[in-house]
């Protein structure tokens, strides 16, 4: 198990922002910022299907059969078993490529948190860990994304006391410093 250090925490503790290993992570859920295909690729997305072991894969190619011939569309949320991950569930969520979506990068991105903690809930969990989404190849710059996202949970949360924990999980202390400067936990406005 990796070492994680605990950088902030929000609205009432109920949000911890974290450095360590999402595949570490002994939550309900994690979520994978995951490509289209959900077939596995780099980053996160290759490193929990490598630890997740091929169950993960399995399910998803299931997914793609059943709901999703043409992959999984940007901001939408599916979820699949752990594997061998020590969390119970990954939610899968494709996030944009920034300056692909004719400026409707925000509301995708929001979309992938909101949909992300809906299939939770469906599921009755309650304790879910995200990665910064769309913040590495994609593009997204960390500093727009981290608003995106404090505003998005804070609306959540706001009305919506199931949840017990929501985890934001980054790999170095220069990226989680970066998101804590940015956030903008209890703005609840609807520009997200």
């Amino acid at each position: 198990m990796s070492v994680e250090t605990v950088v902030d925490r929000y609205l009432d503790g109920r949000i911890t922002v974290l450095i360590g290993d999402l595949t570490d992570q002994r939550v309900d859920a994690i979520v994978n910022a995951a490509n289209a295909s959900l077939l596995g690729g780099g980053g996160v997305d290759g490193a929990i299907h490598r630890r997740g072991g091929p169950a993960i894969l399995e399910t998803c190619r299931a997914i793609r059969a059943t709901r999703y011939p043409q992959g999984l569309p940007t901001g939408e949320a599916v979820i699949t078993t752990a594997g061998e991950l020590p969390a119970r569930y990954v939610i899968h969520t494709v996030g944009p490529i920034y300056g692909q979506h004719r400026g409707d990068e925000p509301r995708l991105l929001a979309n992938c948190y909101r949909r992300s903690i809906e299939v939770a809930r469906e599921h009755a969990l309650t304790t879910i860990a995200f990665p910064a989404i769309s913040t590495g190849v994609y593009g997204y710059p960390a500093s727009e994304a981290a608003s995106v996202v404090s505003r998005t949970l804070s609306q959540w949360l706001a009305t919506d006391d199931s949840f017990t924990e929501v985890r934001l999980v980054f790999f170095n202390r220069s990226h989680a410093e970066t998101f804590v400067a940015a956030a903008a936990f209890g703005a609840t406005d609807e520009s997200a």
